[in-house]
C-alpha cells in the first residue's frame, strides 16, 4: 500500500501562489515523499489512460536508477536548428529559478527534473514520421517516480499562476489517489502479431554504402555511417507495456526508454551512454566496432577474439575514442581511461568499448558536454561536421531522435543521456526501427547490410518478430 502525505503540498502550493502573486509569472511547486516500492513497469502502466501520450520511462543498465513519469507540468520544446542545447538549458534554469522545492533527500534523480531529447540532425529536412516529435522535447512531469539505488520516492510537480487557489491542491491531491487506486499487479497484456516487414529501400541502401566507400578512398571522409529503416505492420496497436516488458527480460543490461510524443511513442534498449553527471563527475562511453553473439560459449568467446583483432572494427573505435577523449579533454580538468580495449556484450550483439572518467571543469553543464559530444564517431562519422553534411546528403532516412541524446536531467545539474540506438518508433499498429553502422573506405556493402540486420533483432524482438 501506497500512502502519500497531503499537507506539505497544500503548503507548498499556498506559498507559490503568492509568489507568482509577486513576480507576475508562474511558479513550480515541486515536492518530494519516500514512499513503498511500486514496480517501474506497474506505475507506467497506471498511466495508460489518463495520461497516455504524456509518459516517458528510464532505466539504466546496472539497475541502480528508474525515472517514470506522467503527466506534463510543462514542456520545453523548439525546432530552432542553432544553439539547440544552449537554449534549453536557459529554459529549465529560467523555469526552475523561482520554484519552490520540498525535497529533504541529497539524492540525484527527484525533484524538478526534465525528461526527453534532440534530433540527430536538426538541419535534415523533417518528415511525417517524426512530425510529433520537436528538434529539442523535453517533458517535466506532473507525477515522477524514481527508484534510486534501491530507495524509491515519489515526486508532484505542479505549475501554479496567480490566479489559483487552494482549490488546485485538492484538484492534484484527488488526482494523486487515483492514480494509486489504479496500480495494479498484472499488466494486461493484448495478443496482437506481427503482419509484415518492409525494408525501405534496402538495395538503394546498399548502393549508397559503395558510393560513400569510393568517396572515403579520395581521402577527404575517414568514416561515414549510414542508417536506415524497416517498417512493421501489426494486426492491433502495439502495447507499450508488453513491449517494454519484453525489453526488460531481453535487454536487462541496457538503457532501456520510452519518450511519448502526441500519441507516438519512440522506444528502445540502447547499450551506450552518452555522458553521465555526478557532482563534479563525468561518466562517458565509447562504443564501436560489433559482432554478433555466438550460440555457444566456445563460438561467443571466438567472435569476441576476432572483433578485439579485426583492423576496421580497430579503426572504427579508435576514432569513436579519440574523439571523445579529446572533447572530454576540453571541460575536465582529468581524464582517466583503461589502457586496453574491452568487450561489452548484450543478448544479440558485442561491441568494443572503453569507458571514460573525467573531473568536471568549473561550470561546466551537463548539455554542454552532450552538445561536444554528439554525434560520436560511431554514430555519425569523422570528421564531424563533414560526415553529418554527407549524412544529410545521401540517406534517405529522416533519423529523429534515432541516435541522437536522450535522457534527463535534475534541478542540480545532475543526469545521464544516453545514445538513442536499438531503438523504433511506434505509431499505433505500425513501427518504424533503425539501425546503422559504421562505413570506412574497405566497407562491403553486402556485410554492412548483415550487420543492420543484426542490430534491428533486439526491437524486433521485443516487438514479438522472429528472433
Amino acid at each position: 500500500m501506497v500512502t502519500i502525505q497531503e499537507t506539505e503540498l497544500k503548503e507548498g502550493i499556498l506559498k507559490a501562489i503568492e509568489r507568482a502573486k509577486a513576480l507576475s509569472k508562474p511558479v513550480l511547486v515541486s515536492e518530494v515523499q519516500e514512499i513503498n516500492h511500486i514496480e517501474p513497469l506497474t506505475f507506467f502502466a497506471a498511466g495508460h489512460e489518463p495520461f497516455l501520450g504524456e509518459r516517458f520511462f528510464w532505466k539504466d543498465p546496472a539497475d541502480e536508477t528508474f525515472i517514470i513519469g506522467l503527466g506534463i507540468c510543462k514542456q520545453i520544446q523548439s525546432d530552432q536548428a542553432a544553439d539547440r542545447f544552449f537554449l534549453v538549458e536557459e529554459e529549465w534554469k529560467n523555469f526552475i529559478e523561482d520554484a519552490i522545492i520540498d525535497n529533504p533527500f541529497q539524492l540525484n534523480g527527484i525533484g524538478p527534473l526534465m525528461f526527453g531529447g534532440f534530433s540527430f540532425d536538426p538541419y535534415k529536412e523533417k518528415t511525417r514520421l517524426w512530425s510529433k516529435y520537436s528538434d529539442s522535447l523535453f517533458h517535466i512531469p506532473k507525477f515522477m517516480y524514481s527508484e534510486i539505488n534501491g530507495r524509491t520516492f515519489f515526486t508532484t510537480n505542479i505549475v501554479c499562476t496567480q490566479h489559483d487557489d487552494l482549490s488546485l491542491a485538492e484538484a492534484v491531491q484527488k488526482e494523486r489517489r487515483t492514480l494509486f487506486t489504479a496500480l495494479a499487479d498484472d499488466i494486461y497484456q493484448e495478443k496482437y502479431e506481427l503482419i509484415n516487414e518492409d525494408e525501405i529501400n534496402p538495395e538503394k541502401w546498399k548502393d549508397t554504402v559503395a558510393e560513400v566507400v569510393n568517396e572515403l578512398k579520395q581521402g577527404e571522409l575517414n568514416k561515414v555511417v549510414l542508417a536506415r529503416e524497416t517498417r512493421l505492420h501489426f494486426s492491433q496497436s502495439i502495447q507499450l507495456e508488453q513491449v517494454l516488458m519484453n525489453l526488460f527480460k531481453l535487454q536487462r543490461e541496457s538503457f532501456i526508454f520510452a519518450f511519448e510524443s502526441n500519441g507516438d511513442c519512440f522506444i528502445g534498449a540502447s547499450p551506450e551512454r552518452l555522458v553521465k553527471k555526478s557532482g563534479a563527475s563525468f561518466f562517458t562511453t565509447c562504443l564501436a566496432g560489433s559482432i554478433a553473439r555466438g550460440k555457444t560459449e566456445e563460438e561467443d568467446r571466438v567472435l569476441g577474439d576476432t572483433l578485439l583483432a579485426d583492423p576496421k572494427n580497430i579503426i572504427e573505435h579508435e576514432y569513436v575514442v579519440r574523439m571523445i577523449k579529446a572533447a572530454m579533454e576540453e571541460v575536465c580538468e582529468e581524464v582517466t581511461m583503461p589502457s586496453k580495449t574491452q568487450l561489452l556484450k548484450t543478448r544479440d550483439i558485442q561491441h568494443l568499448y572503453t569507458p571514460v572518467t573525467g573531473k568536471a571543469k568549473k561550470d561546466t553543464s551537463l548539455l554542454l558536454l552532450v552538445d561536444r559530444l554528439h554525434p560520436t564517431p560511431a554514430l555519425g562519422g569523422l570528421p564531424k561536421e563533414k560526415a553529418v553534411e554527407k549524412i544529410r546528403e545521401v540517406e534517405e532516412l529522416d533519423r529523429g531522435f534515432y541516435g541522437a541524446p536522450l535522457g534527463w536531467v535534475d534541478y542540480k545539474g545532475n543526469g545521464e543521456f544516453a545514445v538513442s540506438i536499438r531503438s523504433g518508433l511506434i505509431q499505433g499498429d505500425e513501427a518504424s526501427l533503425f539501425a546503422g553502422c559504421g562505413v570506412v573506405e574497405d566497407s562491403n556493402p553486402e556485410s554492412e547490410y548483415v550487420e543492420t540486420k543484426i542490430k534491428f533483432r533486439p526491437m524486433l524482438t521485443a516487438l514479438g518478430g522472429s528472433n
